[in-house]
């Protein structure tokens, strides 16, 4: 190789690898610096005093030995492999290095790529002559790739794996709807909205609340554009998940009933020491707020961060009379520490055990040992009301079996599941098994709950239903 030739390849590798001219330069001269050792001492058995630089501006190399110069070209075939080898190694650990050190800066920004493959669900995607994976993980539920595809999507995480670099793409994080935002909406791009928080279930549903610095632009109608134009094309790149748009505002009171859109809410009770809210609704507006399989509520409770309940005036009231009824079971409990349990939003048994001794001692006024001891009483009953559950559970799972089998004509209505009741009812407690059907059907037989807590059985629960 004349020295034309390795100014050639020093250009080509720094252009298409990215690597630093003075790195490639020190790879080639260790390289040929070990081609002369192996030349001149084979077995390594004695030290040679060899160097080997090249000139940077005409690509010389200027090899010698004991102060003699040598002829590169004379160090032979089994020599140059060696250089060889070492050059490519080197070069590839320069390389990954570079990629590392390029994408590890853009975590989280938008890139572009084409579809190379599909691999077990995975599709590998080349971004800027760089090959990234974007896992079936990350992917939108339902969606399906074909190879020459273009595709967007974030990078997730860029990581090393032994001698390379493996960046992973996502399409499912809610910064990759971020991203598509601040790419439609120019005041999102020019800080005129902020986008404040997103919550998002990939595929299904996305809530975001934005806010504007500029009195006289409306921020939802800003992201949504005349007639949805806006909001049209980030939709059709997410196959059709249906985004909300809402209004950021500081204040909970506020910000929860925006995040609940488009249910009407009632009132709204703030509890910070638990970090939940419990948001009143009118009957007809439960379904809708709560959301199909709880989805509304649940992506509200993340878009503001806290704990949102859905209860009707009615459930409420209710909930507060059986918190009274429980507490008043743990050993030491007062009506007055009661009182102050469910001031702070205490509705349950595990609401309880959830705090540590010197919390609660503080909170109702007792010693730290005392709180321990009523932590542990809640425990305890917490689980025999478990077991209680999955009692009636079973007997409910057995009056089905039954019901199935009648005869046409005399089928009976199998009682209500436990484990339905629970889910259905709004605070995600124990208590909802105690207004099951299940349980007035198990109040003639010996295990009765209502003697063990001495509680009047409630109304049905309603169920979540789709909105």
């Amino acid at each position: 190789m004349n020295a034309d030739e390795i100014l050639r390849l020093v250009d080509v590798i720094h252009r298409d690898k990215n690597i630093d001219r003075e790195l490639i330069f020190s790879t080639l001269e260790n390289a040929l610096l070990l081609a002369a050792r192996k030349y001149f001492s084979p077995k390594d058995d004695e030290e040679l005093n060899i160097s080997v630089t090249i000139d940077r501006n005409t690509g010389r190399v200027i090899a010698t030995k004991d102060g003699e110069e040598i002829d590169p070209a004379m160090l032979g075939r089994i020599s140059a492999h060696a250089a060889k080898q070492s050059i490519i190694q080197r070069i590839r650990e320069a390389e990954s290095k570079a990629i590392y050190q390029e994408y590890a800066d853009r975590i989280g920004e938008l890139e572009v790529g084409t579809v190379q493959r599909i691999e077990h669900g995975a599709a590998l995607v080349t971004i800027n002559k760089t090959e990234a994976i974007l896992p079936r993980s990350e992917q939108i539920p339902g969606e399906s790739y074909h190879v020459g595809q273009r595709i967007k999507a974030i990078i997730r995480e860029v990581k090393e794996v032994g001698p390379r670099v493996r960046i992973i793409l996502s399409r499912s994080h809610p910064d990759f709807v971020r991203r598509l935002f601040e790419q439609e909406i120019p005041e999102i791009q020019d800080r005129t909205i902020d986008i404040r928080a997103i919550a998002r279930e990939a595929g299904y549903r996305t809530k975001i609340a934005v806010s504007s610095i500029d009195l006289k632009v409306d921020a939802v109608g800003a992201c949504v554009g005349v007639r949805g134009s806006r909001i049209k094309n980030i939709v059709d790149e997410l196959n059709g998940e249906r985004i909300d748009i809402v209004r950021y505002n500081e204040s909970l009171q506020v910000m929860i009933p925006n995040a609940l859109q488009p249910a009407q809410i009632e009132e709204v009770f703030l509890y910070p020491r638990l970090g939940r809210a419990i948001v009143l609704v009118r009957e007809d507006q439960l379904s809708l707020a709560i959301g199909r399989r709880g989805q509304n509520v649940r992506l509200a409770s993340k878009l503001v961060g806290w704990d949102i309940e859905i209860m009707t005036a009615e459930e409420y009231s209710e909930s507060i009379d059986r918190a009274k009824n429980w507490f008043l079971q743990i050993p030491g409990m007062t009506d007055d520490m009661t009182e102050v349990l469910i001031t702070e939003g205490f509705l349950s048994y595990d609401d309880l055990t959830f705090m540590e001794p010197e919390q609660l001692a503080e909170l109702i006024g007792v010693t730290p040992e005392e709180a321990e001891e009523m932590i542990i009483a809640a425990e305890e009953l917490a689980e025999q009301v478990e077991v209680q559950k999955k009692e009636l559970d079973r007997q409910a799972a057995e009056a089905r079996a039954a019901a199935e089998e009648t005869p046409s004509g005399e089928t009976e209505e199998a009682p209500a599941s436990a484990e339905e009741a629970v889910a259905a009812e709004p605070q995600h407690t124990v208590e909802s098994i105690f207004g099951s059907d299940a349980l007035e059907a198990k109040q003639e037989e010996k295990l009765d709950p209502h003697k063990i807590f001495g509680m009047e059985p409630s109304s049905q629960p309603r169920s979540e239903s789709s909105e």
